[in-house]
């Protein structure tokens, strides 16, 4: 009768920890299945929005290569004034002399 006792006790604690391990379980499958979700509907999201970043860096770098052509346009002007003013400078000296 003991042994029977024993064995039923043990059954019951064996269900309970099975009942434990059963919940565990579900709470990681929903879990997991919430995350899946979330994944599946971020992967539609950026599939389906347009990418304006690639619009900006082509305007961005439009505008600082027009930037630079100007730069480039205004230091071969100024490098030509200050070749002519070094040559006036030049002649009027050696008009003095």
């Amino acid at each position: 009768m003991d042994e029977l006792l024993e064995v039923l006790k043990t059954r019951e604690l064996r269900k309970k920890e099975d009942e434990k391990k059963n919940c565990l379980v579900w709470i990681l499958a929903i879990l997991g299945a919430v995350a899946v979700i979330a994944g599946i509907a971020y992967a539609v999201y950026r599939y389906m929005t347009p990418d304006y970043l690639d619009d900006f860096d082509d305007d961005f770098d439009d505008d600082f290569e027009d930037e630079d052509e100007e730069s480039e346009e205004e230091k071969a002007e100024e490098s030509k004034t200050e070749e002519a003013e070094e040559d006036s400078k030049a002649d009027t000296e050696t008009a003095e002399n």
